[in-house]
């Protein structure tokens, strides 16, 4: 099939771009929001090709994937016309949790009969208000990056992008008690000047921005995964550091309680509880080790890549039939 989709979530496509398809990814001369292209810090194969508008205008596609409310417009105007879910299948994917009246949240799809609406969690479809919408579950898959843990830096790694801006949403305001507990390295987008806004010295809670590859090495070092979120989807950042052979310690909150079984490291609502656990593993290497590996093992059984891949092929058959 020729899939449309636009560049929205670097870590979720590149999982999804695995598959047997050609994927139109949108370009535009300033590769803004609605035209980003081709990813440049993730390896994407070459069945993912960029398209203009004007290319689009005669291009055939078979399905396209929603992820963002104007998206449909936009479509409809670059296709000549074409309108998605009537003249061509339609599935939304929808990443998020609901932000606003929640539980009463209402999706932007609710109550539609011409496309069907994916979500990446049960958390997720749980808590919007999908209306009559035909919805669907599909859950994280990741690419392996293999089982890379080392763990011989006695820090703890969490991976959030615009922590400062995101604020309570992604525990930020949690991270200056927990990296008294244990220092802090605190890689994404928009980091710098963390340490200053939460009052800590720069040796408790470091910042870097790095590419997937030079993440999962930089991960893999640190002792363990730290997860303070209190509200979001869950992140791919969890699955990837479970992957690797990470323990992880994470607010049980939203679909965390779901991913992280027992003994695979430490879920609590409870921060105190979180940074004792920190504190323990950085004490005993060798049960981070062990609960590290028992990650991994729960990450692959449960977020495989062709689970992942074989879930999205039923759904968008269904699409298009």
């Amino acid at each position: 099939m020729n899939i449309l989709l636009w560049h929205v979530h670097g870590s979720w496509t590149t999982s999804f771009v695995q598959g047997p398809h050609t994927y139109l990814v949108p370009v535009t001369p300033d590769r803004g929001p609605d035209g980003l292209g081709r990813a440049r810090t993730f390896s994407w194969p070459d069945s993912v090709r960029e398209v203009t508008p004007d290319e689009l205008r005669d291009a055939e596609v078979d399905l396209i994937v929603f992820q963002r409310p104007h998206e449909p417009d936009l479509a409809e105007r670059w296709l000549g016309g074409r309108r998605p879910g009537r003249d061509v299948p339609a599935v939304y994917l929808e990443h998020n949790a609901p932000d606003g009246d929640v539980p009463s949240t209402r999706h932007p799809c609710a109550d539609r009969d011409d496309l069907t609406l994916v979500h990446v969690t049960h958390f997720n479809r749980l808590f919007w208000d999908n209306g009559t919408t035909r919805t669907e579950v599909i859950e994280h898959g990741i690419v392996d990056p293999g089982h890379q843990y080392i763990g011989h830096l006695p820090r703890a790694a969490v991976v959030v992008n615009e922590p400062v801006r995101r604020g309570r949403y992604t525990g930020t305001d949690l991270l200056a008690d927990l990296s008294r507990a244990a220092p802090l390295d605190v890689f994404g987008m928009r980091t710098e000047g963390l340490a200053a806004h939460l009052g800590v010295p720069e040796e408790r809670c470091r910042t870097a921005d790095l590419p997937q590859s030079e993440l999962h090495v930089a991960l893999a070092e640190r002792r363990l995964y730290l997860h303070p979120v209190r509200w979001t989807s869950l992140g791919l950042s969890l699955l990837e550091a479970m992957h690797l052979g990470m323990p992880v310690v994470a607010l049980a909150t939203t679909e965390a309680v779901e991913a992280i079984p027992r003994g695979a490291g430490t879920l609590s609502t409870r921060p105190e509880v979180l940074a004792r656990a920190a504190r323990r593993y950085l004490e005993e290497p060798e049960a981070a080790a062990e609960d590290g590996a028992r990650a991994r093992q729960a990450a692959l059984e449960r977020y495989g890549l062709k689970r992942f891949l074989d879930d999205w092929e039923r759904v968008m058959t269904e699409a298009i039939s």
